[in-house]
């Protein structure tokens, strides 16, 4: 199959390597990449601080470059929720119905990364190897708004060598959630000092998710508290095997 890579603004400016991963990933299960240069920004950050309007060109810009995709999948869940949940929205109430057909068309073949091996592909075994002891926060856009279930545990269970640990209280949100955690700095430290609090009781060496943006906001107080925990994201976890393993 041919995979066309949605990059999002988090990983082609700041976080490449969960893009390298997904790449190594999908090739080793025998898919091709193809990377549209016309993507931009899918227009997350200009919705959730009220520019809806704004986003139309955006949007515009994402449907024609993906529109001769066969498939299109990216490793951040927060920008596949974006254009799930609001690009109908957006075409419904700024936009035509040309436009509204096209997003359905989008979104109909546009996947999270493991949302779309597990339940798209039915790939449960990328053929990863990790040693090490690794607990899962699950972002609330990927269980929230793409409602993937438990994509991800089935993958990293299938990870060898891994030590695999419940995070506690996994359902509460870290506190990132874009301009939130800006608009509203007190009340997003204590929420990430809850979710610190958890991650540090799993004795994890390693805290993993489908959104580096809420590892970024976790990683950024694990390493201020000096707990020795890092960050990674689920696609980097899939892409280390026996040969090439990931240091931490």
């Amino acid at each position: 199959m041919k995979v066309s890579l949605f990059l999002s603004c988090y990983h082609d400016t700041l976080f490449p390597e969960a893009l390298k991963s997904t790449v190594k990933v999908l090739e080793r299960l025998g898919h091709t990449i193809d990377v549209p240069m016309q993507q931009t920004c899918c227009g997350q950050m200009h919705f959730n601080t009220g520019y809806q309007t704004e986003c139309m060109p955006l949007l515009d810009n994402m449907l024609a470059a993906f529109k001769e995709a066969e498939v299109v999948v990216s490793p951040s869940a927060s920008c596949v929720g974006m254009m799930r949940e609001y690009y109908p929205y957006l075409a419904e109430q700024h936009g035509t119905h040309a436009q509204a057909e096209a997003v359905a068309a989008l979104n109909a073949k546009t996947f999270e990364l493991s949302d779309f091996l597990v339940n798209k592909l039915g790939v449960e075994d990328v053929g990863a190897y990790y040693p090490h002891r690794v607990t899962f926060h699950p972002t609330c856009h990927s269980t929230r708004m793409l409602k993937i279930g438990d994509a991800p545990l089935k993958l990293l269970r299938n990870v060898k060598g891994i030590d695999l640990v419940e995070l506690g209280a996994k359902e509460e949100c870290c506190g990132f959630g874009g301009t939130f955690s800006l608009k509203n700095a007190d009340t997003s430290m204590a929420m990430l000092s809850s979710k610190i609090k958890n991650i540090m009781n799993t004795g994890a060496e390693i805290c993993t998710a489908a959104d580096t943006s809420c590892l970024m906001h976790i990683g950024g107080g694990l390493h201020r508290l000096r707990t020795g925990i890092k960050t990674l994201h689920l696609a980097e976890i899939l892409a280390s095997t026996e040969e090439h393993a990931h240091v931490s």
